[in-house]
């Protein structure tokens, strides 16, 4: 499952909408959204990546004969393919257990609460055991590490072991705080494993780092900071040569990732000037693939699926 986008600029209200609940949009907001995603190509590539995700994790599975055999569905909370469209094609297929995968690592209530809500809407015949988080697999925590010490190579030899790791996530309402939401502690627990691994690595990466949240939503209630373009500021201000962006808490290439940060950030570090480059996204990375099937075959085991 993942979030889904428009397809296409005619569908920017009605995907606004449906991200709201229903709620109109203002045209000032559709105006603005259009405008982002025209400058990204016209229309979100989720869809399609996720698709390439659900494909690779097909291939992983296949590749192991031990336990049931699994058939990959791809659904979407807040777009075409739908989550109840998935399960739906699931019953017409004669499955009758399933195993739900977010692709976001981080556990919050409304974020993959919110997907296994959706399943839950559904009141679907299917069998639905959650895979809520997986911020800590170890095959995420190398890929995440390898494409850091990857991108560090496109800055000059001179700063490269100056320039700051910036690791990010969406933000999310402050009001989440008020429920013990484990959402930025797990986010803190793979920033930590990561830079643990970096550390560790025989070619080890000692470069400082920190934490920021990006992509808060246009409302009127307060959300989750730091925010990374106030940090890219500040770290300018305060001499550093150049930073890295690692969003951890996203997987492909979506609005998030291709304007707020290609667009959004890679300006404001060009009025500074800045040098900024951010790490290539996950995607379809068949290692951490291989790591999310491992824990649905994990998952079946323990609810003695053998067949």
């Amino acid at each position: 499952m993942a979030y889904g986008g428009p397809d296409s600029l005619d569908d920017i209200e009605p995907y606004l909408i449906d991200v709201r609940g229903g709620r109109a949009v203002s045209p000032e907001m559709v105006a603005e959204m259009r405008e982002r995603y025209r400058i990204i190509g016209g229309r979100s590539p989720i869809l399609e990546r996720t698709q390439a995700q659900s494909d690779r994790l097909q291939q992983a599975l296949d590749a192991s004969h031990d336990g049931p055999s699994f058939r990959c569905f791809v659904g979407m909370r807040h777009w075409t393919p739908r989550i109840d469209t998935a399960l739906s094609g699931m019953s017409q297929a004669g499955i009758s257990r399933a195993v739900g995968v977010v692709m976001a690592p981080h556990y919050s209530r409304m974020s993959i609460g919110a997907y296994f809500a959706k399943v839950a809407e559904a009141n679907s015949a299917v069998e639905v055991l959650p895979i809520e988080r997986w911020h800590l697999l170890p095959e995420l925590i190398d890929a995440l590490a390898d494409r850091v010490v990857s991108t560090l190579s496109q800055f000059a030899t001179d700063i490269r072991n100056d320039v700051q790791l910036i690791f990010t996530a969406h933000s999310l309402p402050e009001r989440i705080l008020e429920w013990d939401d484990p959402y930025p502690d797990e986010l803190q627990a793979t920033v930590a494993a990561v830079v643990e691994r970096l550390r560790n690595r025989a070619d080890a990466v000692t470069n400082p780092f920190e934490f920021a949240y990006q992509s808060a939503a246009m409302t009127n209630e307060p959300w989750l900071g730091p925010d990374a373009g106030e940090a890219i500021t500040r770290l300018h201000n305060e001499g550093r040569p150049g930073a890295l962006v690692v969003p951890v808490g996203f997987t492909t290439e979506h609005v998030e990732i291709l304007y707020d940060i290609d667009v959004e950030y890679a300006r404001l570090a060009e009025s500074l000037p800045f040098k900024l480059e951010r790490i290539p996204m996950l995607n379809d990375d068949p290692r951490t693939m291989a790591g999310i099937a491992g824990l649905v075959r994990q998952l079946a085991r323990n609810h003695d699926w053998h067949e």
